[in-house]
C-alpha cells in the first residue's frame, strides 16, 4: 500500500516557456514559509534557495502524514505498518529514480550529498574490503583501487564537499591530486584538460553547476575525456538537479549527488546514483543492521546495492517527502523551472550591472549560469552588505560558501551571493537591487564610481 499525495503545483502545468506571474504567484501560495514577515514586518524575500530551499505544503504534509499513518521500521516488520511503511520508502525511491532518469535500485538515500560523496570516496580506498564483494567483476574492482602512481583530479570551483574527501582520499592512498583551474570569467580553463586528465586519471570529480558561480560546465567535454583515459567521473549535482532538466544516461557519468533540502525537499537527505556494476563492486561505508545478507560470529557476507549502503535505520519519512518534491517539480516542468531561472537572472545580472560599484563573480550571461549570482561590493564587506538587505527583508548567503580555494582564484576573500527558485519574481529582485542601493549610501561610496 502507498499513499497517493496530490503533488500538483497550484499553479497547474502549463506547457512551453517561462512562468507567468499569475502562475508563480500560484506557486508562491503552496509555501507556507514565504507568507511571513521580517525586520519589523516587512515582507521576506527568500534569495538563498542555494544554500536551502523553502518547502511547499505538500511536502511537509507527506512527511507529517507519514508519522502519522504508516510509521514502523522498514525492511524489517512482518505486521501491516511495516508493510506500509516499506511500500512508502521503496516507492519514494522510484519517484526519485525516474526524476533523474535512473533505474530504482542505483538511488542510494543518504542523509546529505557530502555523505553520498564521501561514501564514493571512501570505496576508492577500500576497495579490496576482504570478503564483501565475492562474484564481483575484477574488472570493475580494479577501476576501484588507488595507489601511488594514480592521480585524482578535481576543478578549483569545487564545493568542499566535493574536494576535501578527495584530498584525503589522495593522503590515504599516495595518489596524486591534481585540478582544473579557472578563467578570470569564473569557466573552467580547459586548455591542459588533456593533459590533466591523462592515463594516470583515476576519478575526475567536478560539479555540474558551481554553487558560487552558478557556471553550467561542460559535462560532455569531460566525461568524454575521462573516459577516453578510462577514468571514473563523479557529478556534484547540488545545484543542477534543482534547477535543470537532469537525466543520468544523458551526462553519461559513473556517480552523481544531490540533496533534498535544496529541490523543495526536507533537511537530512541526499541521493547518490551510480552505475549498478559499480555499487555492486563498492565495499559498504557504514556497517550494522538492515544492509547484511548473512551474520555469523566468524563474519558477514553483504546485501547487494542500495541496502548495503542504506545501513541502520534510513531516512524514511524525509524519503516520501522528497519523492513528493520530485512530483512539485515534475508538474510545474524542470523546463520550464530553468526558463524561469533565467529570466530572473537577466533582471538580477542586469541590474548588477548598472552599479559600477558592483562587481560580479562568473559569467555575466543568464544563459550560461543556473541558480545564482555571487558579487561584492567595492570596499564593503560581504556580511555588511548582507546586513544591510537583510533590514530590508532581504535574505541572501554571504562568506565564502564552502569554496575558499573558487574565492581566491577570483581574487575576493568572500562574496555575497543571491540565489533563485521557481517561486521568486521579477518584483523580489528589483527590491533586492533597491536594498542594495542603501550599501553605498551607508558606507558613503559614489554610486558612479
Amino acid at each position: 500500500m502507498t499513499t497517493t499525495y496530490d503533488a500538483s503545483p497550484a499553479a497547474g502545468s502549463a506547457s512551453g516557456g517561462a512562468l507567468s506571474a499569475a502562475e508563480v504567484e500560484r506557486i508562491r501560495a503552496d509555501f507556507p514559509l514565504l507568507r511571513r514577515t521580517v525586520r519589523a514586518d516587512r515582507p521576506l524575500v527568500y534569495l538563498d534557495s542555494g544554500a536551502t530551499s523553502q518547502k511547499p505544503a505538500v511536502v511537509l504534509d507527506a512527511e507529517r502524514r507519514f508519522y502519522e499513518q504508516h510509521n514502523a521500521a522498514v525492511h524489517r516488520g512482518a505486521h501491516q505498518l511495516a508493510e506500509e511503511a516499506t511500500d512508502e520508502f521503496e516507492h519514494a525511491r522510484e519517484r526519485v529514480a525516474r526524476f533523474v532518469g535512473a533505474q530504482t535500485d542505483e538511488i542510494v538515500f543518504t542523509k546529505n550529498a557530502t555523505e553520498a560523496i564521501n561514501l564514493v570516496a571512501y570505496a576508492f580506498s577500500n576497495a579490496g574490503f576482504d570478503g564483501a564483494l565475492d562474484g564481483v567483476d575484477p574488472e570493475v574492482a580494479a577501476r576501484l583501487r588507488l595507489g601511488p602512481g594514480d592521480e585524482i583530479v578535481v576543478t578549483e570551483m569545487e564545493h568542499h564537499a566535493n574536494l576535501v574527501p578527495w584530498q584525503e582520499l589522495s593522503r590515504r592512498t599516495g595518489a596524486t591530486l591534481r585540478w582544473i583551474g579557472l578563467t578570470d570569467d569564473g569557466r573552467l580553463d580547459l586548455t591542459d584538460l588533456d593533459e590533466l586528465v591523462n592515463e594516470h586519471t583515476k576519478v575526475l570529480a567536478f560539479a555540474h553547476v558551481s554553487n558560487v558561480l552558478g557556471t553550467i560546465n561542460p559535462v560532455a567535454t569531460l566525461v568524454e575525456r575521462a573516459k577516453a583515459v578510462g577514468a571514473l567521473t563523479v557529478l556534484d549535482a547540488c545545484q543542477s538537479v534543482p534547477h535543470l532538466p537532469v537525466d543520468v544516461a544523458d551526462l553519461g557519468v559513473d556517480f552523481l549527488a544531490f540533496s533534498g533540502h535544496k529541490m523543495f525537499g526536507p533537511l537530512g537527505i541526499g541521493v547518490l546514483w551510480g552505475r549498478p556494476e559499480l555499487l555492486a563492486a563498492m565495499p559498504p561505508f557504514i556497517t550494522g543492521g538492515s544492509m547484511i545478507e548473512t551474520v555469523r560470529m566468524e563474519g558477514t557476507t553483504y546485501a547487494p546495492p542500495p541496502q548495503r549502503f542504506e545501513a541502520g535505520t534510513p531516512v524514511v519519512a524525509q524519503a516520501v517527502a522528497l519523492g513528493v518534491a520530485c512530483d512539485y517539480l515534475d508538474a510545474i516542468g524542470m523546463d520550464r523551472v530553468r526558463a524561469h531561472d533565467v529570466e530572473l537572472l537577466k533582471v538580477l545580472l542586469d541590474g548588477l550591472a548598472e552599479r559600477p560599484w558592483v562587481r560580479v563573480l562568473g559569467p555575466l550571461k543568464a544563459e550560461n549560469r543556473s541558480g545564482a549570482v555571487a558579487f561584492e561590493v567595492d570596499g564593503v564587506h560581504p556580511h555588511d552588505v548582507g546586513q544591510i538587505l537583510d533590514d530590508s527583508g532581504v535574505a541572501v548567503r554571504t562568506g565564502h560558501h564552502c569554496a575558499w580555494p573558487l574565492h581566491r582564484r577570483m581574487r575576493v576573500t568572500a562574496s555575497s551571493r543571491a540565489s533563485v527558485a521557481a517561486y521568486n519574481t521579477v518584483e523580489e529582485i528589483q527590491t533586492f537591487l533597491e536594498a542594495l542601493d542603501r550599501v553605498p549610501e551607508v558606507f558613503g561610496i559614489a554610486k558612479g564610481a
